[in-house]
């Protein structure tokens, strides 16, 4: 009986914590088009949550283009990984921001977004 329980308790954990993470389904694969509308959705979604972050007017970022993208599926989603170009004030850099979108819920996170070239 005791036995019984603790499998129950670890089958609810275990089914929690997987509706709470991203779990990769496949590989990452290339994304062919990266000038498809949806492309560039995400990639501006990755920068104005990356400007909602920063507190100096100096430090936003704005889209320039995207360079190359990578995208995943995951259970409930897409992982987009972006390789972008972005200026700040009149500097362009590259950045790569990773996007997981859950498609049923119209939801994404900007779950890293970093400097890769100054």
């Amino acid at each position: 009986m005791r036995l019984e329980s603790m499998v129950l308790v670890l089958v609810v954990l275990l089914a929690f914590t997987a509706t709470k993470q991203a779990i990769p389904i496949g590989n990452l694969s290339p994304i062919n088009n990266i000038n498809d509308p949806k492309v560039i959705d995400v990639a501006n979604f990755a920068v104005k949550e990356y400007n909602n972050r920063r507190r100096k007017p100096e430090e936003k970022l704005r889209l320039w283009k995207v360079i190359k993208g990578e995208s995943q599926i995951v259970a409930d989603g897409v992982n987009y990984r972006l390789t972008l170009s972005a200026t700040k004030v009149y500097t362009s850099n590259t950045y790569e921001a990773i996007v997981l979108e859950w498609s049923l819920q119209h939801l994404r996170n900007l779950t890293s977004f970093k400097l890769i070239q100054a």
